[in-house]
């Protein structure tokens, strides 16, 4: 498609969380700041929170990329609709370790000594579980009992909480309230500004290889930017219906009038169900 047009070896708005191309804006750049420090510093509870689009997921994967596989030791979890027993599970399997018996027990006892035997050899175990909103409040205190597994001196596991902003409501729930005073490092990420919005566009395309400058002109991102409200996500939609206008009549440069034609046609695809398919068709990466 319009790869081989603008000398792209990949898209460079896919709505997936690719790591490759993460850019740190200034909020992101604290909320990440945030997170290094509660797993460095072994603070036990790591909360971050954002809105749908603002790149949570995103963010955590660079972090688990950035972790020295010889020091540390992480899984993450994103389908958080759980029993506490198939969470023990699946944090298990995460983890490669093969408990004794398929029970709450042996889940649990099996953890506690790959905690131990990680702790000796001096690798630092992180959990994350993506999607925090969604978990039960009992599954939440139950989590809460594993910062339990802990020697004298140190938490044997580091957890971050990551979720929309309900998870703060949840979190504020009274019979959680010995889960939220553990909880000592907390992070929101917040959408990007217009400028932000321009350097995100440029990032993107120039780690995709594109060679044009100013592909989209400053009217262009400032279309967008009224659009997604500086939301990623959104950001993402918007240049890359934009790109395949702006391929399909052979056009190098993008102008402020091609995006508001595009966004206006937005709202009839909406109408019609035509987006709900152009989202799964892009985030199938096609």
């Amino acid at each position: 498609m319009y790869c081989d047009f603008y000398g792209l070896k990949e898209k460079p708005f896919t709505i997936t969380p690719n790591p490759e191309f993460i850019f740190l804006s200034r909020n992101h750049r604290e909320a990440f700041a945030h997170l290094l420090y509660g797993v460095d510093s072994h603070a036990g509870f790591i909360a971050m929170t954002g809105e749908v689009g603002t790149g949570k997921t995103t963010l955590l994967r660079t972090l688990l990329t950035q972790l020295d596989a010889d020091k540390y030791r992480s899984a993450l979890i994103f389908n958080t609709c759980l029993s506490w027993e198939q969470l023990l599970a699946t944090i298990c399997r995460e983890f490669d370790i093969t408990p004794v018996e398929s029970s709450r027990f042996g889940y649990l006892d099996a953890l506690n000594r790959f905690l131990l035997d990680q702790h000796l050899v001096g690798s630092t175990v992180v959990l994350v579980i993506d999607e925090a909103q969604n978990m039960a409040p009992d599954v939440l205190e139950q989590i809460r009992m594993l910062s339990n597994m802990e020697t004298e001196q140190d938490k044997l596991i580091q957890i971050i909480l990551a979720g929309q902003p309900e998870l703060e409501d949840v979190l504020a729930r009274h019979d959680l309230r010995q889960l939220s005073q553990r909880i000592t490092v907390r992070c929101r990420l917040i959408p990007m500004g217009l400028n932000d919005t321009g350097d995100y566009i440029s990032h993107r395309l120039k780690v995709s290889g594109c060679r044009i400058p100013n592909l989209f002109s400053r009217g262009a991102v400032k279309c967008i930017y009224r659009f997604s409200k500086g939301v990623p996500r959104l950001i993402n939609i918007a240049c890359e219906q934009t790109l395949v206008m702006a391929w399909t009549q052979e056009r190098t440069s993008i102008t402020k009038g091609m995006v508001a034609e595009v966004l206006a046609e937005t709202g009839s695809f909406r109408r019609r169900g035509i987006m709900r398919r152009f989202l799964n068709w892009l985030a199938a990466g096609r």
